[in-house]
């Protein structure tokens, strides 16, 4: 699959999967394209886990109720390091996002699907627990799990807006 296929089939998949394996070597390469995304500085301020452990993946799912990870054959957490890159100021949302990203794409031209989970990581200390479980230290943070799998049903793709309404050239059009 070329890149544009990746980036217009690539959707959020809630769902369940079927009970299809990730191969390690599958989920390393899809954490290299983490690891390969640009950083501020070139700090490169997220680290990894990859998850292929059934009973571990199993304990995560227990802390985060949600159907893709209680059927997920693998998780990839976005660890993030707040530290200050640049004088006083911190980018690492935007670092995990960039990874993130190419991990999504990465798991897409596999034939695999995730969703990004961040919001639900913030309720009921979610991201804390997991962290602890991992061995995630104290001064990093669980910032984003993507549960992954083969979708078990095909989710409807959410529209986008049309370029004309999201889109100009040289000064804001007239996309309201």
């Amino acid at each position: 699959m070329d890149l544009f296929e990746a980036i217009s089939t690539r959707s959020c998949y809630r769902g369940e999967f079927n009970d299809v394996p990730v191969p390690r070597e599958i989920l390393t390469q899809v954490i290299e394209t983490g690891i390969l995304a640009p950083s501020a500085c070139n700090k490169q301020s997220p680290s990894f886990i990859g998850i292929d452990d059934p009973e571990l993946i199993a304990k995560i799912a227990e802390i985060t109720p949600m159907p893709a990870c209680k059927t997920a054959k693998a998780m990839i957490v976005c660890v993030s390091d707040s530290r200050p890159v640049y004088g006083d100021t911190t980018f690492y949302k935007e670092d995990c996002a960039a990874a993130v990203e190419n991990m999504l794409l990465a798991l897409t031209s596999f034939g695999y699907s995730s969703v990004w989970l961040d919001g639900a990581l913030r309720r009921d200390n979610i991201a804390e627990r997991i962290g602890e479980l991992l061995g995630v230290p104290l001064h990093k943070r669980v910032q984003i799990l993507l549960p992954i799998g083969v979708p078990a049903t095909t989710a409807p793709k959410a529209g986008r807006l049309s370029f004309e309404k999201r889109a100009s050239f040289n000064s804001w059009g007239d996309q309201e």
